[in-house]
């Protein structure tokens, strides 16, 4: 399906207070629209609009993002690499790109631009709103912005804020990109070497060690002293994402991770939870090192209509993008059950 776009030429206020003066957000759809059949996937870090790439086995006949039954739509962030504001959008007030000078952006600044392309396309309300990782903080926040929007909500391994682990993984990985004397230059190659060593860092909490020694193992390592298959893979990765990423978009991200609390200005963490009201399936993975199952079962005690499974895998916080099978049978049911009338208002 063809990327589209919509563009919000009035200026955009952003949470610091700071604005940008017009936005562009880039986004894929799948189906038809039938008024009531919606739903809104939110992507995760370095992902795209385009859910059928980077999620597979999910937009299909049969599975729960069927788009001969539903109207999926998939928005990119702001701040993103990918054709919505960021970094290397052109900035109106010089006729340069933003590169390094692009404003701290927040989890709430990327879902109230969403909400207002969900105003573009008619959509009042979602049948379900979905979000994995960072996309997950995306959607918890869309259910809080607007209550109604999300009839049904489905968090996949994810949390009701940032905790200081992850917090720690994101600074480490945005130290690699300061330490190379590229970043900061005009340029949208500036600070890929530091991305790529970023995304070596970022990988570890992603996949942890049950994948990694499930899938790097040496088919025979007696004599083996270098040249290992995780060496090579963790260089593989920093190089692709180079390919298909920047570094100034990179590091926003990272800080808006950071900022994500669904807490603030909302009395706390729990007392934010538990105004959301809509029904909601939360996802957990078992070998999930960056938001571990217990943030799952947190997020499922303080949720009023909250349920919970858990998805044995060895894959990490990755296992959503893996586990297709067990995922689908988790979540197609949850979704395609008839809706009440008065289900998230």
């Amino acid at each position: 399906m063809p990327v589209r776009h919509f563009r919000y030429d009035r200026p955009f206020a952003l949470e610091n207070g700071e604005q940008l003066p017009e936005l562009t957000i880039a986004y894929h759809t799948y189906g038809k629209f039938r008024g009531d059949n919606a739903i809104w996937v939110c992507h995760a870090l370095t992902a795209n609009s385009e859910v059928a790439d980077w999620w597979p086995r999910t937009v299909e006949q049969g599975r729960f993002l069927d788009p001969r039954r539903y109207y999926i739509v998939c928005a990119n962030i702001i701040g993103s690499h990918y054709g919505s504001t960021g970094p290397l959008s052109t900035n109106p007030a010089t006729g340069n790109p933003y590169y390094g000078s692009f404003p701290f952006i927040t989890v709430r600044d990327m879902v109230r631009a969403h909400l207002l392309l969900a105003d573009h396309l008619g959509i009042g309300s979602a049948r379900a709103v979905i979000g994995s990782s960072i996309g997950g903080f995306q959607a918890m926040e869309m259910a809080l912005a607007r209550p109604g929007f999300a009839r049904r909500l489905v968090l996949i391994a994810t949390a009701a804020r940032s905790q200081p682990w992850a917090i720690a993984f994101n600074e480490s990985q945005r130290m690699a990109i300061e330490a190379d004397d590229s970043y900061g230059r005009p340029d949208e190659e500036a600070g890929k070497k530091g991305m790529r060593v970023s995304r070596s860092v970022g990988l570890l909490s992603y996949r942890g060690w049950p994948a990694y020694n499930a899938t790097q193992q040496e088919n025979d390592n007696l004599y083996k002293v270098a040249g290992f298959r995780a060496t090579t893979y963790q260089q593989y990765q920093g190089d692709k994402l180079c390919r298909r990423f920047n570094a100034y978009s990179y590091y926003r991200l990272t800080q808006a991770f950071d900022s994500h609390n669904v807490g603030r200005y909302r009395g706390g963490v729990e007392s934010a939870l538990a105004s959301i009201g809509c029904p909601t399936m939360v996802v957990g993975i078992s070998s999930d090192i960056i938001f571990p199952v217990s943030e799952q079962i947190f997020l499922y005690r303080h949720i009023p209509d909250g349920r919970l499974r858990l998805l044995d895998s060895t894959f990490g916080h990755d296992g959503f993008l893996v586990e297709h099978d067990k995922l689908n049978a988790i979540l197609k049911p949850f979704i395609a059950a008839p809706l009440s009338a008065d289900e998230g208002r």
